[in-house]
């Protein structure tokens, strides 16, 4: 699929819930406003949904996996329904990334990006569909046996503010792929492009029922759905603390969760590392999408020989980083809310009131709109690892900066946190790639880079506080589906 972009204005209007293939009001008729993040201007509205619109939405999902064609469906087919729905969205690209970035603050350019990883997606889960085979068991003699992968069902998608487009099309795409029927229910934050592509997937020839998208608030439309007896599956992208809560409503009714939660990744640069290479990779994996990342490198290690140049090089990119307006499209755009904005200015300031030193500080443009919610790159330097700025995800562009000795001494600091999910590792020492990658706790590990452009193909989740299960890849289909095991008794 290529792709050709251009600006586009977000539309301003109403927005609907997506339920059995129709749009679809809250009950109550109320509504939540949508609010850029770039201006703090309502641009738009969303349905308000409650515990009854949740029923209707997982009861019209029901009702398309226990009486329609798709669990039934020839995989093949599924898989064809998934590629034109790529296609859609290439077909739709310039629409999805203006609502994109203006639903979330980030640059139109990362807009942009997320359209791409998002065909990738459809694209990927389409071929993969009817490549998901069964096994045959050695067993006694007289009996053959064998195993098939089924849908689990209903499943719901409880979908962050952070990568609404591409996070809906990883859950979606191999949820979709395996059979199952979904609910989806985004963040209040950043709903529009889940209700977008809801609609291009019934134009894709998915059926009524089998994408359903319901709007609101957590606390209520998304933990009715966490809990509903009906839903078979639960998959979630967001906050450790969230996350646990969701778990043990689902645990209400025995339902099974794949979590993919917070992180503190590290950056492990040793003396003989490539800095011309690694330097622009370690400022964007913690400015991109503005440090509301869960896999960004938002802690960085050092060997000593290199710190002070490391940390020299570092300050002086981050003096001249510069946040501003999505569609201005410079390094990095506005936080998502409020809430968040106070949340990363708190814990700057906590650690510079506990002694942490500030090495560089990037700036606001001075012509970024006053109620925007904006909050420079920080950078800090010679952290303790004790530090709340060390072991806490501030969810931000904040980057802290820590010396070590020798590769146990690094090794010690990277798995040092309560997470585990992404970690990088500089050095041109063959031996050393390999034994750091297999030491550090992480559920991906890059050597000599960080991120893989989407990383469509490659699983992704993580350890410890990170989660559990895996999203992306084939692997993925793995989780929206189960095993079941047949025997024949033929004598």
């Amino acid at each position: 699929m290529g792709s050709h972009f251009s600006t586009t204005v977000a539309q301003d209007r109403a927005f609907m819930q997506f339920i059995d293939g129709k749009p679809a009001d809250a009950l109550s008729g109320a509504r939540l406003d949508v609010v850029s993040p770039s201006d703090g201007k309502v641009f738009a509205s969303i349905p308000a949904a409650a515990k009854a619109d949740v029923d209707v939405a997982v009861k019209a999902a029901r009702t398309a996996f226990d009486d329609g064609p798709w669990s039934r469906m020839p995989a093949v087919e599924r898989g064809r329904c998934l590629t034109r729905l790529g296609q859609l969205v290439e077909k739709n690209a310039d629409e999805l990334a203006a609502l994109e970035s203006r639903d979330t603050g980030k640059p139109v350019r990362q807009g942009r990006a997320d359209v791409t990883a998002t065909m990738r997606y459809y694209e990927f889960y389409g071929g993969a569909a009817d490549k998901v085979h069964g096994d045959t068991i050695p067993f006694l003699d007289g009996y053959t046996a064998l195993t098939m992968r089924e849908p689990h069902g209903v499943v719901a998608g409880i979908i962050p503010w952070n990568y609404p487009l591409q996070i809906l099309a990883r859950v979606a795409g191999a949820a979709l792929a395996m059979g199952n029927t979904l609910v989806v229910k985004p963040a209040e934050d950043a709903s529009l492009t889940t209700i977008r592509i809801a609609e291009l997937a019934l134009e894709a020839g998915v059926p009524a029922g089998v994408f359903n998208v319901v709007t609101g608030l957590g606390r209520e439309a998304g933990a009715a759905l966490s809990a509903h007896p009906l839903v078979d599956y639960v998959t979630f992208t967001g906050s450790t603390t969230t996350g646990t809560a969701i778990q043990q409503a689902a645990a209400v009714n025995n339902r099974g969760v794949t979590m993919e939660l917070g992180g503190k990744s590290p950056q492990i640069v040793f003396a003989d590392a490539d800095l011309d290479a690694a330097l622009p990779v370690l400022v964007n994996a913690i400015i991109q999408n503005g440090g509301q990342t869960c896999s960004a490198g938002s802690r960085v290690l050092v060997e000593k020989p290199v710190y002070e140049r490391v940390a020299s090089a570092l300050a002086d990119r981050f003096s001249r980083l510069v946040a501003g307006p999505h569609d201005a499209d410079l390094d990095l755009g506005p936080l998502i809310n409020p809430a968040q904005k106070e949340k990363v200015a708190g814990m700057v300031d906590a650690g510079e009131r506990a002694g942490l030193k500030v090495l560089a500080r990037g700036s606001v443009h001075e012509n970024a709109p006053e109620g925007g919610f904006y909050h420079p790159p920080v950078l800090f330097g010679d952290v303790d690892p004790a530090a709340a700025i060390a072991q806490e995800e501030v969810f931000g562009p904040v980057l802290a900066l820590f010396p070590f000795a020798d590769e146990a001494d690094a090794v010690r600091l990277a798995n040092g946190t309560e997470f585990g999910l992404v970690a990088g590792v500089w050095t041109r020492d063959g031996a050393r790639q390999h034994r750091v990658a297999r030491r550090v706790r992480a559920g991906q590990v890059f050597v000599n880079g960080y991120g893989a452009g989407g990383g469509i193909e490659l699983p992704f989740g993580g350890f410890k506080k990170s989660g559990h299960g895996r999203e992306k890849g084939f692997e993925a289909l793995f989780d929206m589906s189960a095993t079941k095991t047949i025997v024949f008794n033929h004598g």
